[in-house]
């Protein structure tokens, strides 16, 4: 149950990461600057995204086969 939270939570997470950069690159968008400021907010949030993503799957997390079996060892 816990893992199905942690892959909600990082999806989550990666579509607020999509909605607010792209709505940071609109408004630059929109203002006509030359030097493109977003790169400094998404590349600062990107490194918080790749850190959740191999929290989420990296390969040392414990698979559902795992847990089930955990599970009815505790039953």
């Amino acid at each position: 149950m816990a893992r199905l939270k942690q892959k909600r939570d990082y999806y989550q997470h990666v579509a607020v990461f999509v909605l607010i950069n792209g709505l940071l690159v609109g408004i630059w968008a929109l203002t006509g600057t030359v030097f493109f400021w977003p790169v400094f907010p998404i590349d600062i949030w990107g490194v918080g995204l790749i850190m959740h993503t191999w929290n989420t799957f990296s390969p040392g997390s414990p698979s559902e086969r795992r847990i089930r079996r955990q599970m009815e060892r505790m039953d």
